[in-house]
């Protein structure tokens, strides 16, 4: 009789470990691995947020001429420039960031200087107060320097002699040096009444 309750106690001890083995305990490892994943992604997130910005300068030039196709133009041209990011040590150029001021590109004919001061309707006609506008801005925050700036011939009704920057694509550029250290961003933006731009410092 105690044989027989030995073997019995060893067959049911066998059959209760071979019940627990054919259902294991649920596997926690995968599902903590994804929160702390999930974690980690949240916080990249938040480390990469847009970086500050602190102005540097800020210019404005009053639109003279009604138009509507100088007006055109003027936006197309802001819109090129509105965002442009100049890293540090890094040139801008006018006419690398805005282009050929062509048709196809939907500028209008509008009036502008041509050679000896002489008035005549081209594409892109008006893009000079643009340019005028950003060299003042430029001017006016430490850290960039004037590296190609050209003069009008005649004296033009939205900014004073010689504060003027008269660009011709292929010819005639404004360009400046970002030498603040820092990277900037211009912005640009055209209203009923002016040509507005304003440069930041990116921290």
């Amino acid at each position: 009789l105690l044989l027989i309750g030995i073997i019995g106690f060893g067959v049911y001890y066998f059959s209760k470990n071979n019940t627990n083995s054919s259902n294991p305990q649920p596997h926690r490892i995968s599902t903590e691995t994804n929160i702390d994943n999930n974690s980690m992604n949240n916080n990249q997130s938040e480390s990469k947020s847009a970086p500050q910005e602190t102005d540097l300068s800020s210019f404005s030039t009053k639109i003279l001429i009604d138009d509507d196709n100088r007006d055109t133009n003027l936006k197309i041209t802001s819109s090129k420039i509105n965002g442009t990011v100049v890293k540090a040590g890094e040139e801008f150029s006018f006419n690398e960031v805005v282009g050929n001021p062509t048709e196809d590109k939907g500028y209008k004919k509008a009036g502008a200087f041509g050679k000896n001061g002489k008035k005549i309707k081209t594409y892109g006609g008006g893009n000079c107060q643009v340019s005028s506008t950003l060299y003042n801005a430029v001017l006016e925050a430490d850290g960039l320097k004037v590296t190609e700036r050209h003069q009008h011939e005649r004296e033009v009704g939205y900014i004073e002699l010689g504060k003027d920057a008269t660009i011709a694509y292929d010819y005639l550029d404004l360009k400046f040096k970002n030498n603040t250290g820092s990277d900037i961003k211009l912005y640009a933006n055209v209203t009923e009444e002016k040509v507005e731009v304003r440069i930041v410092k990116l921290n």
